[in-house]
């Protein structure tokens, strides 16, 4: 009984540290960071760029939020293409911070799970809330199974489809000669 106990608060103890290491090397999300005064300026600086905002809702503690975050750094054309075309904000989502005027704002994107992307133009409006799932990869493994991860393919025309240019009807007008 000594043994089994022993065995277990080993286990225990190292399964509460290799969880704490876990999220505590994270930061991509500041749960501090006021939200809505981000938001703001983040339209602000599109609107004078000619560009949208991204805006990544998410939390430190969600893998798939990290996952997608380093997707976005490894990858150069996604990382360009954001940069390109809009202001990319994260706003965490966590137990302790909500940031309820924010979803509120933003339509309550957080519905759809984590992470969640909303697209808002230079002025703020909500132009559209992506679901992540749709945009997880697809792809079968070596093992049989479906990888883990967001599709890139996927991604860029998500991205693509919600530029300023996307949007604008003159985009599309016939030109004349």
């Amino acid at each position: 009984m000594k043994k089994l106990i022993t065995i277990l608060a080993i286990t225990f103890s190292s399964t509460l540290a290799f969880s704490q290491a876990k999220t505590a090397g994270v930061h991509i999300y500041n749960p501090e960071a006021n939200a809505m005064a981000d938001l703001k300026a983040a339209t602000e600086k599109a609107a004078k760029a000619n560009k949208h905002v991204l805006v990544q809702v998410g939390g430190n503690w969600c893998t798939w939020c990290i996952a997608f975050h380093n997707l976005v750094d490894t990858t150069a054309i996604l990382k360009q293409t954001i940069n390109d075309n809009f202001e990319y904000v994260l706003v965490n989502w966590d137990k302790d911070h909500h940031n309820d005027e924010a979803m509120k704002y933003l339509g309550f994107p957080n519905r759809f799970g984590y992470p969640v992307f909303v697209v808002l133009d230079g002025k703020g409006k909500v132009l559209h809330i992506q679901n992540s799932a749709y945009l997880e990869s697809e792809e079968i493994g070596a093992d049989g199974k479906r990888k883990v991860g967001h599709d890139v393919k996927k991604t860029i025309s998500f991205l693509k489809g919600w530029t300023v240019a996307a949007v604008d009807p003159e985009t599309y007008r016939p030109k004349t000669k």
